[in-house]
């Protein structure tokens, strides 16, 4: 931690500990951080080890159901929405996206039309962002560039969008992609707002109260503030497109959420999971293509990296202007590590890369 950082020393909440300087060397990944919180799960115990407060000045000691913004780990919870939307027949895999939004909405075409799928696996061809997003941003470009742009202005950005590539053909990592999966499936939904619809089919069933696409905490729950720079940053804010980077959530409920996906039916959840949604955790791991520059996979929204034991590692990080977030798995070794920190990425992303490098390791140590 910087120096002037609140409670230096980590707690340790875990029983059975994994070697010392794994967590130890991601706890200290983020010297920008007031506060760092990691979870591990490994063929059946938790552990958490947190270290910091929320704030830098004023703020409370950091605990494993503390929130951070977790940016595109948002993401993931859209694709399991949508597959558990696919489950109940709701939506299609291969739907045009066109048959979930507003009448006359004007989608680009090329070729062959954008499916649910190409949204889901970031094969859509359309561009990282919507058109006009950065310019209407203004003088909120460093600190909340999302934060002006609505759901009718990304609709409207639709229509005078120019597809990048042939849809299905080219991976291109693509926020408007997401942000309009989530958009069809409120669609689909009778017109439900993300929030509500992420609550009902994924959140309660699974019993993660600490999550949600909102920026007011729960009551009872403690919310980071977000820092660059050691500077403290507002809450993001993506009215427009929050199926792509909306949600809060903690180590704890990261954690509950990636044992879901190690091993449904096993995990350490709190709700009832519907038959559906037991399905969807199958469904969104499943792989779905392989990177053309790679041997690297693409599930629904999860990457997948090979090991040479010939196990998939799945991951996936995100970043806010103030926060930054990993989670990943292996079902094969039945482990997960999640880890927060109220710090924007930075160049290189150097807590993303820890945490994927601790997950790694792990995959290599004894249990």
């Amino acid at each position: 931690m910087t120096p002037g950082a609140p409670a230096a020393a980590a707690r340790d909440l875990s029983e059975d500990l994994p070697p010392r300087d794994l967590p130890e060397a991601l706890l200290s990944a983020a010297p920008g951080a007031s506060a760092v919180a990691v979870g591990l799960y490994r063929h059946g115990q938790r552990s958490f080890f947190v270290r910091g407060s929320t704030a830098f000045e004023g703020g409370v000691p950091v605990e494993p159901s503390t929130r951070f913004e977790v940016g595109s780990l948002t993401k993931t919870f859209t694709a399991l929405l949508f597959a558990e939307h696919a489950a109940r027949g709701e939506v299609g895999h291969h739907d045009p996206v066109a048959r979930h939004l507003p009448p006359g909405t004007c989608v680009p075409v090329r070729g062959t039309d954008i499916t649910l799928t190409h949204l889901a696996t970031h094969t859509s061809g359309l561009p990282r962002l919507p058109p006009g997003l950065l310019r209407s941003a203004g003088r909120r470009l460093p600190v909340n560039p999302y934060a002006g742009f609505t759901r009718a202005d990304v609709l409207r950005a639709l229509a005078r969008t120019r597809l990048r590539s042939r849809p299905g053909t080219r991976v291109r990592y693509s926020n408007f992609g997401a942000g309009l999966l989530g958009h069809a499936l409120c669609g689909a939904s009778g017109g439900l707002p993300y929030d509500e619809l992420l609550a009902a089919h994924v959140l309660r069933p699974l019993g993660l109260h600490d999550t949600s696409a909102t920026a007011a905490p729960p009551p009872g729950t403690t919310q980071v503030t977000g820092y660059r720079h050691r500077r403290p940053r507002p809450p993001f804010s993506i009215p427009g497109l929050p199926a792509a980077g909306a949600v809060r959530s903690s180590a704890r409920d990261l954690l509950t959420l990636a044992e879901a996906l190690v091993g449904p039916g096993t995990a350490d959840v709190t709700g009832v999971p519907s038959a559906p949604l037991r399905t969807a955790l199958e469904d969104v791991t499943r792989p779905r293509l392989v990177h053309s520059r790679g041997a690297s996979r693409l599930a629904l929204i999860w990457n997948i990296r090979p090991r040479p034991d010939g196990a998939g590692l799945y991951h996936h990080s995100g970043g806010t202007p103030g926060c930054t977030a990993f989670a990943g798995f292996s079902p094969r070794h039945g482990t997960a590590l999640v880890a927060l920190a109220n710090c924007a990425p930075g160049l290189g992303a150097p807590f993303v890369q820890q945490a994927y490098d601790t997950l790694s390791d792990l995959l290599r140590t004894p249990a």
